[in-house]
């Protein structure tokens, strides 16, 4: 469903993104993991088309889309849903409008058939009755909840998540996990999660990619990446602040 080749990208003399090639498969939970700061929002930013690669290509059911024009790209949007990291919701604005957004500002539906629809997504992330509720009154879990209504809003073929278990304790994090798993299992989307949860990652992911120093070092299940000989991706997985993990250090059984 996704096709990623080649993709390259600087901020100034940053290079942040240095060749990365990743298959995401249709209907599947793509984890892409590593460490904080390696590039993996950047990596969503640019499947999603909200950044633009300096080289390279990311392909949407064969569609380039950077090759598309203005217009053309805020025509294929809807198509994708992200949860931003911190939910990332207007203050200013109520549950209602926040979870509408989209649908009040570029769609002619009447308000009616919006305010039904956004009471439709609540309710399938289990949030009822706060539709007039503003992000102030509104608790870490309950906002990322409302964020992945907002996502759900359009109805869309992709959604992508970008560190949605940060900020929440043991409880609201497993929580925000069996709902991407029903939001897999009930809308039959593509899912794409970005975290350095480990727990999560397991949990959620059909496939695991790791990202490290800008491109993609491995890709399997999460039973392979469990079991991967690769040392960067065994500490990784393990935790482990030393350079070699200890399970590889002589002595250590």
């Amino acid at each position: 469903m996704i096709e990623i080749r080649g993709l390259q990208k600087w901020f100034g003399s940053q290079h942040v993104l240095r060749g990365v090639d990743l298959d995401i498969r249709e209907g599947e939970t793509a984890v892409i993991i590593g460490q904080s700061g390696c590039g993996k929002s950047v990596l969503l930013k640019h499947i999603v088309g909200l950044l633009e690669p300096d080289q390279g290509t990311v392909k949407i059911h064969g569609t380039d889309l950077f090759s598309l024009s203005a217009a053309e790209l805020d025509a294929f949007r809807p198509n994708l849903g992200m949860l931003f990291q911190g939910a990332a919701l207007f203050d200013s604005l109520n549950v209602r409008e926040n979870v509408g957004f989209s649908l009040y500002e570029n769609t002619r539906m009447p308000h009616e058939e919006i305010f039904g629809r956004v009471r439709e997504k609540l309710a399938m992330v289990g949030l009822d009755g706060v539709e007039e509720k503003m992000p102030s009154d509104l608790s870490g879990g309950m906002k990322k909840r409302v964020g992945l209504a907002r996502a759900l809003c359009n109805e869309p073929k992709i959604i992508l998540y970008d560190e949605p278990t940060t900020g929440l304790d043991p409880i609201n994090s497993d929580a925000i996990n069996h709902l991407i798993l029903r939001m897999q299992e009930r809308l039959q989307v593509t899912s794409i999660v970005v975290t350095h949860d480990m727990t999560s990652a397991f949990k959620v992911g059909n496939r695991i990619s790791m990202l490290h120093d800008g491109v993609i070092i491995g890709t399997g299940t999460p039973e392979e990446i469990k079991n991967s000989k690769n040392p960067l991706i065994r500490q990784f997985v393990t935790g482990s602040s030393e350079d070699t993990p200890p399970q590889q250090k002589p002595g250590i059984f």
